[in-house]
């Protein structure tokens, strides 16, 4: 449904001068260099489909959004989105996709949603049974009834985005763009927005890339994820296989029925290493095909009252591996 083959885009940005007389100088004579914001990017996302978009602020995905929605002229390369060229604009490629910026509304002000929405039907030309089966889907999936008839600007920041995505899906679009879709929602609303995306991609299969810093967007909604640096992809793939290969370890920890601090346990050397060990406390970190014999020991050997697995920190293996300290 999506495919770029060595996409690129260049900017003309202005080169910032040192000190004050250097910002003295630009007012008369400006120096510009040029900007790879997409280095040669090829990928493919198909029907179904959520892709996380992961990086650095600057490093190319907002940009790649824009030229996948049409919004901006690539600088080279070819962009496939449904089978159309999306700076084409035409209304049929137009009617099949959508973008939602989490720092962008697309609702009147002034309006309430559900007038909103009647705007938008007319707009897309949705089919009256269509447009009231996907409404009521999407009102009711969100839980947002009881808000429809409350002026835009006079609800919550949760509540506004929950009715900028039931604007954008109203079409049922083939295509979803996400662009930082939970940025400045509080822990509620961004666990209704990504349940509700899960929900909707189980019902209308579309394919949806979703760019953004909160790691638990990308780990709760994102099985593939591609890294993106200075403009080039460095990882494209699955969650699980990166995490495999570049967090080869676990971190298990035994909460103890005593608080006694743990003493002459000889833990063996092929099961790992002790990283803390405190009054009712022992935590180990170890390879992960020995996490169920580390485990097995730990409950021969102590009275164990809990015990946990944890998965190393995705966010610090993809800073790695955007940083190079990971090849």
């Amino acid at each position: 449904m999506i495919i770029t083959r060595g996409l690129e885009k260049n900017f003309r940005v202005h080169k910032k001068q040192p000190g004050l007389m250097g910002s003295v100088r630009a007012l008369f004579k400006r120096e510009w260099v040029d900007k790879k914001a997409l280095n040669n990017v090829s990928l493919e996302v198909g029907a179904g489909e959520i892709v996380g978009i992961v990086g650095a602020n600057g490093a190319g995905k907002t940009t790649l959004v824009k030229c996948l929605s049409g919004i901006i002229y690539p600088s080279g390369g070819s962009i496939d989105v449904l089978g159309y060229i999306p700076t084409e604009r035409k209304n049929e490629f137009r009617k099949q996709i959508s973008l939602i910026m989490g720092q962008k509304a697309q609702l009147w002000w002034d309006l309430p949603a559900a007038d909103c929405f009647i705007l938008l039907k007319e707009i897309y030309q949705i089919p009256e049974r269509q447009f009231q089966e996907t409404l009521e889907f999407l009102i009711e999936t969100l839980q947002v009834r009881d808000q429809l008839n409350i002026q835009i600007r006079r609800l919550s920041l949760g509540e506004r985005m929950k009715m900028e995505l039931i604007a954008a899906l109203l079409h049922r679009p083939r295509v979803v763009f996400l662009d930082e879709p939970t940025i400045g929602l509080d822990l509620t609303a961004q666990r209704a927005v990504r349940n509700f995306l899960l929900e909707y991609r189980k019902q209308y299969q579309p394919a949806m890339l979703l760019t953004s810093h909160y790691m638990a967007d990308i780990e709760q909604l994102c099985e593939r994820i591609i890294i993106f640096k200075e403009g080039s992809i460095v990882y494209d793939g699955s969650l699980d296989t990166l995490i495999g290969q570049h967090a080869p370890y676990k971190i298990v920890t035994a909460q103890l029925e005593s608080t006694a601090a743990v003493t002459n346990l000889d833990i063996p050397i092929n099961l790992g290493a002790v990283l803390e060990s405190a009054p009712g406390l022992i935590k180990v970190k170890t390879a992960r095909s020995q996490v169920a014999a580390l485990s097995t020991f730990l409950l021969q050997n102590l009275s164990v009252a809990d015990l946990s697995i944890e998965e190393s920190d995705i966010s610090a293996i993809i800073e790695s591996i955007i940083r190079r300290e990971v090849s």
